[in-house]
């Protein structure tokens, strides 16, 4: 079972990318914001979930793991598969994600698309106890502020006139030079010397 992709970006959409791994082209679904990180040529990493049945192999790629971990607690609710899942995450960010459901919030919830109200309750009653659990332990809650910070900084770029993707990679540079950046105004003044370096 395939759970990590590294290699370089071959092709990408605006939900899909191929990773060449070794010579081998794998394509990979993908969240909207992991997406806007992602362009041809790129090395880059994904953490994956294999998605298997009798007639379909799929694979399912995030940027970050707290996405990935997400996404295989969407899918575990009775009923709901992984496309919905994909689209959930591309919908709302994670920290909205489950705060909607910790707090019963099925209107946010039903912004999703494919998402009405009775699904938006069964997501609450099967996921409230697992995503409290998780908040508790304390390790998701820290690498949804570091999503939150890293989302934030974007924006602010993109305000400034930056395109979505350069901005999201200039930030997730930003990320990986200075791991110990925990807010969004330090996170953009190091994202804007990675950009200060584009041609």
């Amino acid at each position: 079972m395939i759970s990590l992709l590294r290699g370089r970006v071959v092709r990408c959409g605006p939900d899909w990318t191929v990773i060449d791994v070794g010579g081998v082209g794998f394509r990979v679904a993908v969240p909207a914001a992991t997406a806007a990180e992602l362009s041809p040529g790129q090395e880059t990493t994904l953490h994956v979930h294999t998605y298997v049945r009798e007639d379909t192999l799929a694979l399912y790629g995030f940027a970050r793991e707290e996405e990935l971990r997400l996404f295989e607690q969407i899918v575990s609710v009775s009923g709901l598969g992984p496309k919905l899942a994909l689209t959930a995450l591309s919908t709302l960010r994670p920290e909205e994600f489950r705060r909607a459901v910790v707090e019963g919030d099925e209107a946010t919830l039903t912004r999703i698309p494919g998402v009405g109200r009775k699904t938006a309750q069964r997501l609450i009653l099967e996921l409230k106890g697992k995503l409290q659990a998780d908040a508790a332990l304390g390790a998701p809650a820290e690498a949804a502020a570091g999503s939150a910070a890293e989302e934030d900084a974007v924006a602010a770029l993109m305000a400034l006139g930056y395109a979505q993707a350069d901005a999201a990679r200039a930030v997730r540079a930003a990320r990986q030079a200075a791991p110990g950046a925990e807010d969004a105004a330090q996170l953009v003044r190091l994202a804007l010397r990675q950009l200060a370096t584009l041609p």
